[in-house]
């Protein structure tokens, strides 16, 4: 993503240029979370056409997985040849928490805040309705969705991966 970043002008993505000229109150505090995701330049979309310009260099064999938070369901769904080989698999808030606690990067972002506690809670917000955003994206456009919870383990999850993928 930084390449990708380093690679876009403010004239080629007009939100990224917005969001680097913020301070991180201005980006992490100040901002509602329906604020932050309606402006967050990654969830517009700007700099997709890098990842598949990536992807589009890679050999044709052996088949890669491509995945992240980039990959828009309206975007990616018209480069798909076979929709049954794409999934978009979606973590719940509580999934979500438990992801970055457990990679100890919980206060990474917001402990450069004025305000840690505001910005966390803000970017889990954020990220919750970019869940649902994408969930019922996918769903329109008849992408497969699989919800994940705290509860489920690795196993289950790569079982029920491969079971929609038919691998």
């Amino acid at each position: 993503m930084s390449r990708h970043a380093r690679a876009l002008s403010a004239e080629e993505a007009p939100y990224l240029g917005r969001f680097r000229a913020m301070t991180m109150d201005e980006r992490w505090v100040d901002r509602s979370p329906q604020v932050m995701l309606d402006t967050f330049h990654w969830y517009r979309g700007e700099g997709f056409d890098l990842i598949v310009d990536d992807l589009l260099r890679l050999p044709p064999s052996p088949p890669v997985v491509v995945e992240g938070f980039r990959l828009l369901p309206h975007l990616v769904a018209p480069l798909l040849s076979d929709v049954p080989r794409a999934v978009w698999i979606l973590p719940t808030p509580a999934f979500r928490r438990a992801a970055i606690e457990s990679r100890g990067t919980t206060w990474d972002i917001a402990s450069r805040t004025s305000d840690p506690a505001r910005a966390l809670e803000n970017l889990l917000a954020r990220d919750h309705l970019f869940t649902m955003r994408v969930g019922a994206d996918a769903r329109r456009l008849g992408l497969q969705v699989l919800d994940v919870d705290v509860g489920t383990t690795p196993e289950d999850l790569v079982t029920r991966v491969a079971a929609l993928l038919h691998l």
